[in-house]
Parts: structure tokens; sequence; C-alpha cells
């Protein structure tokens, strides 16, 4: 059983992102990080023929939840 290349290529842009999300200082870089792992993650739905999974995973965490997270991180001040 063999891994088709661009599957493998998502797998490994959806850990790196992750691993980004994590470790950046800045929390708007973090929260854009996740934005674009959700949507990586939605792509793997929709290749796995998952339709509603991946419509729900990029309007919903890569949309509103992204939305949030910058909303909130504007309104704050930095110390």
């Amino acid at each position: 059983m063999s891994i088709e290349p661009i599957s493998l290529i998502l797998i490994i842009a959806a850990i790196v992102c992750a691993i980004l999300a994590v470790r950046f200082k800045e929390v708007l870089f973090s929260a854009i990080s996740l934005a674009v792992l959700s949507v990586l993650i939605a792509i793997m739905f929709f290749r796995l023929n998952s339709a509603y999974a991946g419509v729900f995973e990029l309007s919903v965490c890569a949309g509103l939840i992204t939305a949030l997270f910058v909303s909130v991180i504007s309104l704050t001040r930095r110390k």
C-alpha cells in the first residue's frame, strides 16, 4: 500500500502548520497558521470523498474561528 504523492504533501504540510501554530510567539501568526491547517484538513476531507466534513471544516474552522481569533487579537493590547 503506497500513499499518493499529493496526500503525502498534504500530510507533511499539515504537520508543519500544526507545529508552527504552537511555536510562533506572535498570536496572530499562530491563528493564521491554524487557519491554513484547517484548509489543508478540509482538502484532505474532500479528497476522501467526505464533502460534508470538508465544507464544515472549511466554513467553521477555517472561516468563523479564524475570524473570531483575528478580531479578538485586534481588540487586545500588547504589554
